[in-house]
């Protein structure tokens, strides 16, 4: 089982379009709303060295925005 873990805010569109992905394909995952996190968005931007989101972080590989593609890599998904 993988851990994934999404830094996503409230009004995000691409946070909203990778959780119901992670949903849809029935992929547990722990979402951490940076908006109301401080630490959590600390967290996020040490290991993105960025502001934006959604960082989706799976077993270490840290995936900046949405890019499906990349997450079916990961996951080993077809």
């Amino acid at each position: 089982m993988h851990q994934i873990t999404i830094y996503s805010t409230t009004h995000c569109p691409f946070c909203k379009m990778a959780k119901d992905f992670f949903t849809e394909n029935k992929i547990a995952y722990t979402d951490h709303n940076v908006e109301q996190d401080q630490d959590k968005l600390k967290e996020m931007v040490q290991k993105s060295q960025q502001m934006g989101v959604p960082v989706i972080d799976i077993d270490g590989t840290i995936i900046i925005g949405f890019n499906k593609p990349k997450i079916v890599e990961v996951l080993g998904l077809k």
